[in-house]
């Protein structure tokens, strides 16, 4: 089979292309604006625990879905509290994270005492107009003694 340029053709592929970037670079850009926003939040929550510094991230709602935690600002704010006063050491390292359209999911290593094995965590966000409006987790003690030498991380 013999190639044939066909120049109208090509020209009708450029244009498409050009017209399609920017709906994805649009696409992109609010992927990892909604990711910032999770790190932040994250940041001043769990690791400087400054509640209102980290419910500014969070929108008109926020539905909480772990069931020890009550939904809302003031819900977030009491855990904050909890976090402050009974482990003021505690510290989240994010491993990795993840965006997928108005969702964010970080891979997060938790310790609440220095020294102790921590949890591994999955939490999901859902984001609505660039801000936090649920949370789901799923939170796994780092066992002492593995059954394999891979990590969790």
């Amino acid at each position: 089979m013999d190639f044939v340029f066909r120049p109208r053709a090509a020209l009708a592929a450029v244009i498409l292309l050009a017209l399609a970037a920017p709906a994805a670079w649009a696409a992109d850009a609010k992927q990892e604006a909604n990711r910032k926003a999770v790190l932040e939040f994250y940041e001043k929550g769990l690791n400087q625990k400054d509640a209102d510094g980290a419910i500014a991230y969070m929108g008109d709602r926020y539905v909480q879905h772990n069931p020890n935690a009550a939904d809302g600002p003031e819900g977030f704010r009491k855990f904050i509290g909890f976090l402050r006063e009974k482990f003021p050491n505690s510290r989240s390292e994010i491993k990795r994270s993840f965006v997928d359209g108005d969702y964010v999911i970080l891979h997060v290593h938790a310790v609440r005492e220095p020294g102790a094995r921590g949890n591994a965590i999955i939490d999901i966000f859902k984001l609505e107009n660039g801000k936090i409006v649920e949370h789901w987790d799923v939170v796994q003690p780092i066992p002492e003694n593995p059954a394999n030498n891979n990590t969790m991380f």
